[in-house]
C-alpha cells in the first residue's frame, strides 16, 4: 500500500482493529463507549502484539478507561502550554515560548492519535477548536523578522499533499530572516511509506534555510526495515532526523527496554535529542512516571553503558519553554581543590577545582 491507500484504509473501527489484533473485553467496551478520536494506519497496526493487551503499541493506540481519571493533568492545558490568553495577537496557527522560534501548526489529521498527545484537548478530544489557517500564519511570521527558527507541527504536517507541501517551504524560505525550518512528523515511524519520490523531491535539494525533522519513537519494536529505509531516503536528501520520545509508564520506563530503544534509533541513523516528561495534558495520567525517573534511566540505560550519541536530554515542555530535568549525579563531592567525580560502575576520580 502506498501512503494514500494506508490513509484511506485507517485503522479506526473496530472492525478493521480486529484484523490486526485479539480485542480483550475491556478494549472492546471501551471502544463501544468512545467519542474521542482514535486509530492508525494498516501498517503501524500490523506491529501491534495480537493476544497481548500490553503491547507497548497497543496501549498508544487503544483508548483506555484509564483516560477518564485526571488528578494531574491541567484544564486548558494547550491555552496554557502555547500562551494562547497572552495579549500579543497570533493566528490560531502560532504557538509561542520563545522570542526568536515558534511552532506553525498546519493541520489537526495524524498517522497515529496517540492516547498520550500533548495537544489531546484538540487533536484527540476534540474540545478544544482552533482554526489554523496556514495563510494567516505565513502573514503573521512575515511580520515577525524576530522569528528565525520555524516548527511546523499539527496533527502531522507530512500528511499534507506534495504540492501543499511546496508551497509551505518555498513561502517560508521567501522570509529574509528565516535561518532553519523544522517538521515534527511520526510518519517515519507510523507511515513511513510517505517518504517516497514526490517527497524526496519537496525536501531534497541545497538551499539557504535547511530542513531539519525531529519524529517520535517510543519503543523498540516501532522500529522496523521500512522506518531504517524512509529515515536513509531522508538522509539521503540532506534531510537530517532527530528523535523526541514521551517517557511512558509501561511502555519504555524500563532499564533494558530504554537502553534498547536508543541503541536501535541509531542503528537506523536517527539521533536521540529529547526525552520528553509526560505533559499536563488532561487524561493521561496513567502513563505518567515520577519527574526524574528520565534522568535516572539515563544515568543507568545509557551513561557508560552505550555511546554517548544515544543519549537525549531529559526536559519537560513547560508555557516558558523547555526546561531540563537532569540532576547532577556525577559531582559526588567538591572541596576549594578539587572535585570528586563518580562514574556509571560508583569508581571514583577527582579533578581540579580552577578558580574562576
Amino acid at each position: 500500500m502506498n501512503w494514500q491507500e494506508q490513509l484511506k484504509n485507517f485503522v479506526n473501527t473496530i472492525d478493521r482493529l480486529e484484523k490486526h489484533i485479539n480485542l480483550t473485553v475491556e478494549e472492546r467496551s471501551v471502544l463501544e463507549n468512545n467519542t474521542t478520536t482514535w486509530g492508525t494506519t494498516p501498517y503501524f497496526a500490523s506491529l501491534m502484539d495480537r493476544n497481548d493487551p500490553n503491547c507497548p503499541i497497543r496501549k498508544q493506540v487503544i483508548p483506555s478507561s484509564l483516560e477518564q481519571q485526571n488528578r494531574y493533568g491541567m484544564d486548558d492545558y494547550l491555552v496554557w502550554k502555547e500562551n494562547r490568553a497572552t495579549e500579543e495577537k497570533r493566528p490560531d496557527s502560532i504557538a509561542r515560548q520563545y522570542k526568536d522560534r515558534v511552532a506553525f501548526t498546519v493541520t489537526q489529521a495524524c498517522g497515529v492519535y496517540c492516547r498520550h498527545c500533548f495537544r489531546k484537548e484538540l487533536v484527540v478530544d476534540g474540545d478544544l477548536k482552533l482554526d489554523f489557517n496556514v495563510n494567516e500564519g505565513l502573514q503573521w511570521l512575515a511580520e515577525h523578522p524576530e522569528v528565525r527558527d520555524v516548527l511546523i507541527t499539527g496533527g502531522d504536517p507530512f500528511l499534507l499533499g506534495d504540492e501543499q507541501l511546496e508551497f509551505l517551504l518555498r513561502k517560508l524560505r521567501e522570509l529574509p530572516h528565516l535561518e532553519m525550518i523544522r517538521f515534527g512528523t511520526r510518519t517515519p515511524i507510523v507511515l513511513p511509506q510517505r517518504i517516497d519520490a514526490g517527497l524526496k523531491k519537496v525536501l531534497g535539494g541545497y538551499h539557504r534555510v535547511p530542513i531539519w525533522i525531529n519524529t517520535q519513537c517510543n519503543h523498540p519494536k516501532e522500529i522496523t526495515e521500512e522506518t531504517a529505509k524512509a529515515v536513509f531516503d531522508l538522509l539521503s536528501c540532506g534531510v537530517n532526523v532527530g528523535n523526541q520520545a514521551v517517557l511512558l509508564k509501561g511502555i519504555n520506563d524500563e532499564v533494558d527496554t530504554f537502553r534498547e530503544l536508543h541503541q536501535k534509533l541509531l542503528s537506523v541513523r536517527i539521533k536521540p535529542y529529547y526525552v520528553f516528561y509526560c505533559e499536563a495534558a488532561p487524561g493521561i495520567d496513567h502513563f505518567r512516571t515520577p519527574v526524574e525517573k528520565g534522568a535516572e534511566l539515563i544515568r543507568d540505560a545509557l551513561r557508560g553503558h552505550t555511546t554517548g550519541l544515544a543519549q537525549p536530554m531529559h526536559v519537560v515542555a513547560t508555557n516558558i519553554g523547555k526546561i531540563p530535568l537532569m540532576p547532577d549525579y556525577y559531582i559526588k563531592d567538591k572541596n576549594g581543590q578539587e572535585y570528586c567525580l563518580q562514574n556509571h560502575k560508583g569508581e571514583k576520580t577527582t579533578l581540579p577545582n580552577v578558580p574562576a
